[in-house]
């Protein structure tokens, strides 16, 4: 009792700028962890914030849900198949190539929050200029505003990329390790329960059977996404100070293949997460096949966005508790399971039109899975790289689970040459593959205190 008493009043003249509240976590913020020490200045002012944030962006995000609602607007533009198929690697590419050229940035960045800060609100300025699509009429002009939309749905994820990198380097930096799985938890089932409720009292007033009031939909998005910036300002951070020179734009590249060629536990979860990520090839496709095959009209899309955040809300309850307190990698093989059944379950659906168009939902219940994997990718990431380098760590991660979304033109080249069925199976046999490799990552809390995660090694080591 002398010993603690003493370490946290040590604790508090150090950081005066945390407050003796944050010193102490209480409710939902104590528990476990205590090996680890006192936790870093400010975490439970942090944590509220963050959780605040987080279920703001997270009920945005349920009116521009990837599966769903993007490519039913696009298709709505007339938008070619192949413009559909370019969905994911937009996506993808905005949350890796950016990431990547912006690391070193926000590694030097004393407040990680300013980056945080810029980003939530240039994620907003681009919502809004989707919305202005549908007021200004643009719309009127489909093949114009296809490609405007393209643009923006771009910028709005390189936005999201960087967001992405400056969110997960301030939680490494704001919040301990065993508190990050609790985090995703508490932030992703009060996100969604919000999302969920929006979800249900509003869309069926903007989705018809023919049509869509997409200017509301983005609109209530855009709201909410400003809000979130205004709680990206209430962040408490101390500021730190690290050092990289510059490095020209092949170096960045080579300082990605360097952590991949010097890191075998790295390169490893590099190659599960990319096979992890071959699931969103058929994201894009899942809406469009149904209503063709099925016959299902706009009013569906409601529930299928509504079953893929109750499916986020659903896998945040059992992975994060898991990751807590037996470790990401634990998670990480969960979810890397539970994946391969979406595109086998869309397969079979399709195959059988009363079953289908009654059960359809449980596809997406399966793909509300996506965003709590790659949360935990992250945080896995975020054990096992030294913590001045979650940075580089970070956006390599995100460069190679881009990479196979570069295929996803043809992806849907494939799903129109020769039908759903063959291309699911193979995702499928890829998504299982991840999901063996993941049984070799190391678990970072095994090792002996103060010894490095990283491992050095040839491909035997893999």
């Amino acid at each position: 009792m002398k010993q603690s008493r003493k370490h946290r009043t040590t604790d508090a003249m150090q950081t005066p700028r945390a407050g003796s509240a944050d010193d102490q976590p209480t409710g939902i913020l104590a528990g476990d962890g205590a090996h680890l020490g006192q936790g870093p200045p400010g975490e439970s002012r942090n944590f509220i914030i963050l959780v605040i944030y987080q279920a703001l962006m997270r009920t945005g995000w349920i009116f521009k849900t990837e599966s769903v609602i993007m490519p039913a607007v696009l298709e709505s533009l007339a938008g070619a198949p192949w413009m559909l198929g370019c969905l994911p690697m937009l996506n993808r590419f905005g949350q890796s190539i950016p990431p990547l050229l912006i690391a070193r940035r926000i590694k030097v960045l004393p407040l990680k929050s300013r980056a945080f800060i810029g980003t939530t609100t240039a994620m907003t300025l681009m919502f809004a200029g989707i919305t202005a699509i549908w007021l200004t009429g643009l719309d009127n002009h489909p093949q114009a505003a296809s490609w405007i939309y393209l643009l923006l749905y771009a910028m709005f994820f390189t936005a999201i990329g960087i967001n992405q990198l400056a969110y997960n380097t301030l939680q490494g930096k704001l919040i301990r390790p065993t508190r990050r799985g609790r985090l995703l938890m508490i932030a992703d089932v009060i996100g969604v329960t919000s999302a969920v409720g929006c979800a249900i009292v509003l869309l069926p007033r903007w989705l018809h059977e023919g049509s869509a009031d997409f200017e509301w939909i983005f609109g209530f998005s855009t709201v909410l996404f400003a809000a979130a910036s205004l709680m990206a300002w209430q962040i408490q951070e101390l500021p730190d100070h690290h050092e990289e020179p510059r490095k020209p734009l092949r170096r960045l590249f080579e300082g990605a293949w360097r952590t991949l060629r010097e890191d075998a536990n790295f390169r490893r979860l590099a190659m599960v997460s990319a096979l992890f990520t071959t699931a969103l090839l058929l994201f894009p496709f899942y809406q469009s096949v149904a209503r063709t095959k099925l016959g299902l009209g706009f009013p569906m899309l409601v529930w299928w966005v509504v079953a893929q955040n109750a499916g986020t809300g659903l896998f945040s309850i059992l992975t994060g508790p898991i990751a807590d307190r037996f470790g990401n990698r634990r998670a990480l093989i969960i979810v890397t399971l539970l994946i391969c059944a979406a595109p086998l379950l869309a397969a079979v659906l399709i195959s059988q039109e009363d079953l289908g168009k009654n059960t359809f939902s449980l596809v997406f219940l399966l793909i509300g899975l996506t965003p709590v994997a790659q949360k935990t990718f992250n945080n896995y990431t975020l054990e096992i790289a030294p913590a001045s380098e979650h940075p580089r760590y970070l956006s390599t991660q995100n460069l190679c689970m881009a990479a196979p979304l570069f295929l996803s033109p043809v992806a849907g080249y494939l799903v129109g040459l020769i039908g759903f069925l063959p291309v699911s199976i193979g995702i499928t046999a890829l998504l299982f593959t991840g999901f063996l490799l993941s049984f070799g990552l190391t678990e970072p809390r095994d090792r002996v205190p103060g010894t490095p995660v990283f491992t050095t090694g040839d491909d035997s080591a893999i």
